[in-house]
């Protein structure tokens, strides 16, 4: 049998809306050391993939091919890996930003970046979890050490991140507030949320006190006006790397902490969202689900910002 030399992938050619996606034929990659390659079957679809369609952002100018989120099976493996050998069935969030390249029929990445996928989930779950149970996981666990019995305010919560949140934060035993329109509480609800604010009709920032840990997922004055809400010594968590500059000064000023980050790949992390997924408390609310050629009415869609939970291409 002769080997797949060329793959489908979702590429673009210039900067703009979802039109310029277009699904291109391209020399199907190899793994160097250190590295696998995995066939792809869903990959998670994100507002960071939108994003950089539109002003390309570290990635510079295109061609490049998007995508973050992968769930496949190994193909091969590069000289030096012993995490895996071919067949077996992996997710992973992929480096950020620069390993990107999921919205394809296969992709490399390094074997640490890596998890076996739970077998009690699809590919389509597996897909669509990286990207934002991983940033929850390292905002919430690893920053802030969110523990039983605290108050965790997660703006955005029927969201990708903000979705994934509310679950790992109901399974640390914290009490969990989420911001959300009112036709999402009920949503909400389902995933565990104990207390729904409307952020159209309730100033978050006059409402709430005595908080110990704010999920910030929107950004800008956002993440300045959350520090108001917490406890001394509380921590607010933005997954906006940049802002304004007043967040770390009004934080020192108020005795509170301010954190911003940018989710990075992570075996152990995943193997901390794999055993969650495994055990029934982690999944993603799959808002709907694309063939990898219309990859542009999922960036589409998801630019709308209606829907709650994620959009995942689906390879053949």
């Amino acid at each position: 049998m002769s080997k797949v030399t060329t793959m489908r992938a979702i590429s673009q050619d210039v900067l703009g809306g979802p039109d310029v996606l277009k699904q291109v034929e391209l020399e199907r990659p190899a793994p160097r050391s250190n590295e696998v390659l995995v066939r792809v079957r869903a990959a998670g679809v994100n507002p960071t993939d939108w994003k950089h369609r539109a002003n390309g952002g570290e990635l510079g100018s295109p061609p490049f091919v998007l995508g973050w989120d992968v769930s496949g099976v190994v193909e091969e493996t590069g000289i030096g890996v012993a995490l895996f050998t071919r067949g077996d069935e992996v997710f992973a969030l992929l480096p950020y930003p620069f390993g990107h390249g999921s919205h394809a029929e296969y992709v490399t990445g390094p074997a640490r970046a890596f998890t076996l996928k739970p077998s009690g989930i699809d590919h389509i779950q597996a897909g669509a979890l990286p990207t934002v149970s991983l940033t929850a996981w390292q905002a919430l666990v690893e920053l802030a050490g969110l523990r039983a019995g605290q108050r965790v305010l997660i703006h955005a919560a029927a969201g990708g991140v903000g979705h994934a949140a509310v679950q790992i934060a109901k399974a640390r035993g914290a009490y969990v507030i989420g911001t959300a329109s009112a036709g999402k509480h009920d949503f909400l609800h389902q995933l565990g949320v104990d207390e729904a604010v409307d952020y159209r009709t309730t100033d978050f920032a006059e409402a709430m006190r005595d908080v110990d840990v704010v999920l910030d997922t929107i950004g800008g004055d956002t993440s300045v006006r959350s520090l108001r809400v917490l406890r001394p010594g509380g921590m607010v968590v933005s997954v906006l790397p940049v802002g304004p500059d007043e967040f770390y000064a009004d934080a020192e000023r108020l005795g509170v902490r301010a954190v911003r980050m940018l989710v990075d790949a992570d075996h152990y992390g995943m193997k901390a969202v794999a055993d969650l997924a495994e055990a029934g408390t982690l999944r993603a609310t799959i808002a709907g689900t694309f063939p990898l050629a219309e990859a542009a009415r999922a960036h589409a869609l998801g630019e709308t910002g209606h829907t709650s939970g994620k959009l995942v291409l689906v390879v053949d």
